[in-house]
């Protein structure tokens, strides 16, 4: 930041959470992106941009080792013919906000820059509802992958993930290290990670030549994210499977999430910036047992709570209206909640529910679990408390789930899945698919399908406690 400020040129123009200067004095609300922006391109960074002094000393300011495609980005801005801006960050990215903003008002022609200073959890926090309301006519959003695609957003958007270049060399030589060669290992990571992971495949593929990368359709390969991640060919001990998860991150979130989809396989987590490979535990059957005590606490409740996620697009409203109809269909009482936020805290001050159901994180539920005083269901768990589809725990799921695994095994390298046995995406979407007309399977797979399936943090020691 000091940097930036002693070069004098472009620190002034920072710019958070107001209306545009266009805009009308009583209202925030702006109307949809002029016509005259362009969404998609196909042309190459031109070698102006790419050759800028000026633009290639503001970017030094920024870590080496992040790739914040600055290039790309202003290039991409010029080509829409954009002038009013919004990007948003995770919070471990915030700091450099005002940095982007500065540069991308200084080389892109943008008049300005709109900071969207809300939370941003995942890749389902993109947040081009305010964007627009805001009256911008691009957004950028970095961090995160497609998993809303640039073609449903309501304004012309552009992801960027921040590559963060890592010590290929030293994560190639851990692996070498802790496993035999030959090991049938599965890498996987989260998208900051997705480049280092391509090249240590490609280091290793000698050594280990069954080495794979799993994908789960729509993310990147090898990329997973907390709600999302695929399920392993060859899991559960059958001859010829994957012997060992080797996962990039610096942080459990998501490597819980392929430990849930994956429960037979050993994981272990490459931290890159502490340079560590430690084995990871789960405990599974807890898990199980704290959604099953939920799910039969709830199926006495009268009077429901349906709760709609705002922030970003982590609510469906389609699902939500869904689960609605099936509760009034069977006689019970529903009170329809709209937050960005949901907590133990802010749900405990609301009376006369006695079970509610959040159509937004599905890891809400299961990382606090019994932080809530009521039940507090997945979209999926409530339908099985109301007696739609069967538990995890009942034998028609079982005979029904290994109907469809054995007509429907995942590849390692196209496969698509959802999280366990217990949360198994496709049977929400099949069931959708059988209940409401309104929502077709691309909309959850592609847009809303952290909103189905489930997943559980620890409190204790890195594993499940409960």
């Amino acid at each position: 930041m000091n940097d930036m400020q002693t070069n004098g040129d472009y620190s002034a123009r920072r710019f958070s959470g107001q209306a545009t200067s266009s805009s009308s004095s009583s209202s925030l609300v702006a109307v949809a992106a002029p016509a005259s922006i362009r969404r998609f391109t196909k042309q190459l960074v031109t070698d102006s941009i790419l050759n800028n002094a000026a633009l290639n000393a503001a970017i030094k300011v920024l870590p080496e080792n992040y790739n914040f495609e600055i290039h790309k980005t202003v290039w991409r801005i010029k080509q829409a013919g954009a002038k009013l801006v919004a990007i948003q960050f995770p919070e471990g990215l915030l700091m450099y906000a005002c940095m982007i903003s500065d540069i991308l008002e200084e080389f892109a022609d943008v008049e300005q820059t709109f900071i969207l200073g809300d939370v941003t959890y995942g890749a389902c926090c993109v947040d081009d509802f305010s964007a627009l309301a805001l009256g911008a006519q691009f957004l950028v959003h970095y961090g995160h992958s497609c998993l809303v695609p640039v073609d449903v957003t309501t304004l012309p958007c552009m992801y960027v993930f921040v590559d963060i270049s890592i010590d290929i060399e030293h994560l190639v030589g851990t692996v070498e290290l802790n496993f035999r060669p030959g090991t049938r290992i599965a890498l996987a990571g989260t998208i900051q990670f997705s480049s280092a992971i391509q090249l240590a495949r490609h280091r290793l593929s000698s050594q280990f030549p069954s080495l794979s990368v799993p994908k789960c359709k729509p993310l990147s390969p090898g990329e997973v994210l907390g709600c999302t991640a695929p399920v392993i060919e060859g899991a559960g001990g059958r001859e010829g499977g994957v012997e060992a998860i080797v996962f990039v991150a610096d942080g459990r979130f998501h490597l819980e999430a392929i430990m849930i989809a994956n429960p037979s396989i050993p994981a272990f987590r490459y931290d890159p910036y502490a340079r560590v490979l430690t084995q990871e535990y789960y405990d599974q059957q807890g898990m199980r047992d704290v959604r099953k005590r939920a799910i039969e606490t709830s199926r006495s409740a009268k009077h429901w709570g349906l709760i709609l996620g705002t922030l970003g697009r982590q609510g469906n409203p389609h699902l939500m209206d869904m689960l609605k109809t099936k509760l009034l269909d069977k006689g019970l009482e529903t009170t329809v909640f709209l937050m960005s936020e949901i907590s133990p805290v802010r749900l405990a001050k609301i009376q006369g529910i006695q079970a509610f159901v959040q159509v937004a994180c599905p890891r809400l539920s299961i990382d606090w679990g019994e932080g809530f005083a009521l039940p507090t269901l997945t979209p999926y768990e409530a339908l099985v408390a109301l007696g739609d589809v069967p538990g995890w725990w009942e034998d028609d799921y079982r005979k029904e789930n290994s109907s469809r695994s054995n007509n429907k095994a995942a590849s390692s390298e196209d496969a698509g899945g959802g999280l366990a046995a217990t949360t198994q995406v496709s049977e929400v979407v099949c069931l959708i698919e059988r209940t409401s007309d309104q929502l077709s399977a691309r909309s959850l797979s592609r847009r809303e399908e952290h909103g189905t399936a489930l997943g559980i943090r620890s409190r204790k020691h890195g594993t499940a406690t409960f």
